[in-house]
C-alpha cells in the first residue's frame, strides 16, 4: 500500500475537530513534504517521526513521501500530529498491518527516541472522540486526564516500539481503565471561622455566593479582604459532573495539569495587577484562554483593583454580560467559555486609609479622587455588591474560633438558595430585566421604597436591576417567597461605594 489515512484531533479552542492524515508514498527523489496549512512546529515533525522511526527498529523509506493534514483550510500547530504521520508512514510501506488501523485517532508527539510525549488539550479530543464513537490512542501521561470524559476509549502508549508491537500482535485491545475519577472526594477549603468579626462582610459574601453576583470590597490593609475573597469558593455548591468537565477542557487546553483526585474543586484566579489585557483574557498567536476562562464556574479575584491598568479594568465589561470571551484572528475567531465571578478589593486611597479610625491619610483629595477614579461608572455598575471590610477591634481577635460559623453551615444555606433559583431556571445574576418581571415578585411597599431610592440616589438602569437581583437572593436565603421593603433596603446598602450614593 502507498497511500494510507490516519485520523486524528487538531485543537481549536475549546473543541477539537477531526484532521485526516493522508501519506502518500511515490517514486522520485527522497523528500517528506507536509502540506495542509502546517504551521513550523507541524513541519518539523519530518525530522521527529525520521528519528523515532529509525530509532524504534523500523526503516524509514526513501522516497518522495506527501503527507496532507485534511481539512487543508484549518491550521495545524503543535507536536499533537507526530504519532499520526509516524503510523500513516508505517502504514503505507506496509511496515505494521491496516487490521487493527479501524475507527481509531492518534495524538502525540515523538521524542527521537520514539517515546511518545504527552500534548495538552487531550480532555476535549477525548470528548470528541467518544461522541464519534473512535477509540484515541494517546501519549501515557495523558491517558489519566483524558479519562475524565466517562464512556470514552483509550489507548495509552508510552513509545512508538510499544504501539506498534501491539498492532502486530493477535491480542485484544490494551484499553486504559480510569482510576476513581474523584467525584466523591471531599473537597477542602479554607474555612470561613478562621475569619474573625467583618460580619456584615461575611453576610455581603453569603448573599454574593447564593445568587452568583459579582462583589467589591473596599476598606484599608490588613482588614481581610483577600482572605475573605479566597474563602468563598468553599461556599459556592459543588461542581456538577458537566460543569467540572467545562473546567478541566478549559485547564487541558492551556497545558495546566490536570489532579484526577481533585478535578472537581472551584477555581479560584487571583492574577497580578501587572497583567496584561491578553493575561486577563486570552489571546497570543495561537491563543489560549486567560485568567477569566480560566476562572470559569469559579471565582476571579482582583485584589487591588485601582493599580490594574485602566484597559485592563474595561476587558471585564464585556464577559461580564455575555459569559464568554470572543477573541479574533485573521484566521477565524475562538469562543472560550467565562462564566465566573468577579470579586474585587481595593484600598479607599493610595496609602489606604483614608477614613481609617486611628491612621492618618497622607494623600490630598486630588489624590484620591483620581485612585478611585480608575474605575469607570460602567465597570463600578457591574458589581452588584459593593461592601466596605472596616478595621476590627482588637477583642474581636481573642474570640474563641468556633464563635464564627463555619464553612460548611454557611454553604448549606447557600445551597437551600442555589436551590430555589434552580427551581425557577436560573441563578439570580443571570436574570433578564423581563425575568425580574416574572419572578422578582417585589411587593408594594418594596417597589415604592426602590422608587424612592432611585430618584434619590439617581441610579442607573443597571444598577436598578441588580439591585432587585440582589433583593431577591436575600429572600431566597430567608426563605420568603416575595420580596420585601427590608430585603431592598438590604440591597441598596450593598452599594456604597457609588459616586451618586448619599444617605437615604
Amino acid at each position: 500500500m502507498s497511500l494510507s489515512i490516519i485520523y486524528s484531533r487538531a485543537q481549536l479552542g475549546v473543541i477539537a475537530p477531526a484532521v485526516t492524515v493522508e501519506t502518500h508514498i511515490a517514486n522520485g527523489l527522497p523528500c517528506l513534504s507536509i502540506v495542509g496549512l502546517p504551521e513550523a512546529a507541524v513541519k518539523e515533525s519530518k525530522d521527529r517521526v525520521r528519528s523515532a522511526l529509525v530509532n524504534s527498529g523500523f526503516s524509514f523509506p526513501n522516497r518522495k513521501i506527501t503527507i496532507n493534514l485534511a481539512p487543508a483550510d484549518l491550521p495545524k500547530s503543535g507536536g499533537r500530529y507526530d504519532l499520526a504521520i509516524a503510523m500513516g508512514v508505517l502504514l503505507a510501506t506496509g511496515q505494521v498491518p491496516s487490521a487493527k488501523i479501524t475507527n481509531i485517532e492518534f495524538i502525540g508527539e515523538l521524542a527521537l527516541s520514539g517515546d511518545i510525549r504527552p500534548v495538552s488539550g487531550v480532555l476535549s479530543a477525548s470528548a470528541a472522540c467518544a461522541e464519534a464513537g473512535h477509540v484515541l490512542v494517546l501519549p501515557a501521561e495523558n491517558a489519566a486526564e483524558a479519562s475524565l470524559y466517562e464512556g470514552v476509549k483509550l489507548i495509552p502508549a508510552k513509545s512508538l516500539s510499544e504501539l506498534c508491537h501491539w498492532l502486530t500482535m493477535d491480542e485484544s485491545l490494551p484499553l486504559f481503565l480510569p482510576a476513581d475519577r474523584g467525584r466523591q472526594v471531599t473537597i477542602t477549603y479554607p474555612d470561613f471561622s478562621e475569619v474573625r468579626g467583618q460580619f456584615q462582610a461575611k453576610r455581603a459574601l453569603e448573599i454574593a455566593a447564593a445568587g452568583s453576583h459579582n462583589i467589591l470590597l473596599f476598606g484599608p490593609p490588613g482588614t481581610g479582604k483577600s482572605m475573605l475573597a479566597s474563602r468563598l469558593p468553599g461556599i459556592l455548591p459543588p461542581l456538577t459532573a458537566d460543569e467540572a468537565l467545562e473546567v478541566a477542557t478549559v485547564h487541558s487546553v492551556a497545558g495546566m495539569t490536570i489532579r484526577v483526585d481533585d478535578w472537581a474543586r472551584r477555581p479560584f484566579r487571583s492574577p497580578h495587577h501587572t497583567a496584561s489585557a491578553v493575561a486577563l483574557v486570552g489571546g497570543g498567536s495561537h491563543p489560549k484562554p486567560g485568567e477569566i476562562s480560566l476562572a470559569h464556574r469559579g471565582v476571579l479575584f482582583l485584589d487591588e483593583f485601582p493599580e490594574y491598568d485602566r484597559k485592563v479594568i474595561e476587558v471585564l465589561r464585556e464577559p461580564l454580560e455575555s459569559r464568554e470571551i470572543v477573541i479574533s484572528r485573521a484566521a477565524g475567531r475562538l469562543t472560550f467559555p467565562a462564566n465566573f465571578q468577579l470579586v474585587a478589593a481595593m484600598n479607599p486611597c493610595p496609602c489606604g486609609y483614608a477614613g481609617h479610625p486611628t491612621v492618618a491619610c497622607s494623600d490630598s483629595v486630588a489624590q484620591i479622587e483620581r485612585y478611585q477614579g480608575k474605575i469607570s461608572g460602567p465597570m463600578l455598575d457591574r458589581f452588584d455588591i459593593q461592601v466596605e471590610v472596616p478595621p476590627q477591634e482588637a477583642k474581636i481577635f481573642t474570640r474563641r474560633p468556633d464563635a464564627e460559623e463555619s464553612t460548611e453551615v454557611i454553604r448549606s444555606r447557600v445551597a437551600r438558595a442555589r436551590l430555589a433559583q434552580m427551581r425557577r431556571g436560573k441563578v439570580n445574576a443571570e436574570l433578564t430585566p423581563t425575568d425580574l418581571q416574572e419572578v422578582a415578585e417585589i411587593d408594594g411597599q418594596a417597589m415604592q421604597f426602590l422608587e424612592q431610592a432611585v430618584s434619590r440616589l439617581n441610579l442607573s438602569a443597571r444598577a436598578i436591576h441588580r439591585i432587585m437581583r440582589v433583593g431577591r437572593t436575600i429572600a431566597d436565603l430567608a426563605g420568603e417567597t416575595a420580596v420585601s421593603r427590608n430585603h431592598i433596603a438590604e440591597a441598596i446598602g450593598y452599594r456604597k461605594y457609588d459616586r451618586s450614593l448619599k444617605p437615604l
